[in-house]
């Protein structure tokens, strides 16, 4: 592995980054009807921090998403995870989006052990780490079952847990509960805490959810509208793990003003 990164954090401590961005840009199109949805974007991301990347809709937060993971190559500036280029789609990483994408042709445990399947990796030592990971999240009793049979909650819940049977220590999220219920999602947002918790993988987080954002993240960086540019960030100093009553107290609300502003 290359030599870890370092830098100060916010109290003078040095910090191992685990992801940098570098000036990075994004534009589409041709040069008569180029649209640019990523300007000068400066990032370092701290190993096992969890960072939240909100914005109005359009700014360019999945696009930041996918360079970082490889799947779309920034127009200009530079991507690094652990101190590594990335110039190509990266294998080591776990990604989740909106929808699950399980195959119904699958039972749980089999959508979670795609990933081993997929990998080659060694079948026992994956099947226990599914079970562990399923346990985690309130899916003990249901690996057999298919996803046609769970709420999108649980379905949702095995989707992370697959992104996660490899050991990745990168997790991406793109707005991975925002087609649950309000209550659904609460709940989720306990879950994932939990696993995080417990994997400790840098994650990034992209949410349209102020609320799901501060509830989450050590820190959280707001993007302007097209094209999207870093336009302020806010460390969360509110200790762990956070309830669903923390959301209720005066510091909660006061993340959630500054933020608001800030995208407004």
């Amino acid at each position: 592995m290359p030599a870890a990164v370092e830098e100060r954090d916010i109290t003078g401590n040095a910090a191992q980054i685990h992801i940098r961005l570098s000036a990075v840009e994004k534009s589409y199109g041709s040069d008569t009807a180029r649209v640019l949805a990523l300007q000068g974007i400066d990032l370092s991301v701290r190993r096992s921090e969890f960072l939240s990347v909100i914005g109005q809709s359009g700014c360019g937060k999945s696009t930041l998403l996918m360079i970082i993971a490889g799947l779309i190559r920034p127009s200009a500036g530079m991507v690094a995870v652990d101190g590594k280029r990335v110039d190509q789609p990266l294998t080591n990483i776990g990604i989740a989006f909106q929808q699950d994408l399980l195959f119904d042709w699958r039972t749980i445990l089999g959508n979670v052990m795609l990933q081993a399947d997929v990998r080659g990796l060694p079948r026992a030592a994956a099947r226990a780490k599914a079970l562990v990971l399923l346990e985690r999240v309130g899916l003990k009793g249901f690996e057999e079952r298919r996803p046609w049979e769970l709420s999108g909650g649980m379905r949702q819940r095995a989707a992370i847990c697959r992104a996660l049977l490899h050991d990745a220590h990168v997790l991406l999220l793109d707005e991975p509960f925002g087609a649950l219920d309000a209550l659904t999602r609460d709940q989720m947002n306990l879950d994932l805490q939990g696993i995080w918790a417990a994997e400790r993988p840098t994650t990034i987080l992209v949410t349209h959810s102020i609320s799901e954002a501060v509830f989450l993240s050590d820190r959280v960086i707001v993007m302007s509208p097209r094209p999207g540019r870093v336009v302020a960030e806010v460390t969360v100093n509110l200790s762990r793990p956070r309830t669903i009553a923390m959301r209720d107290s005066a510091e909660f609300v006061v993340y959630q003003q500054l933020l608001r502003a800030a995208i407004e």
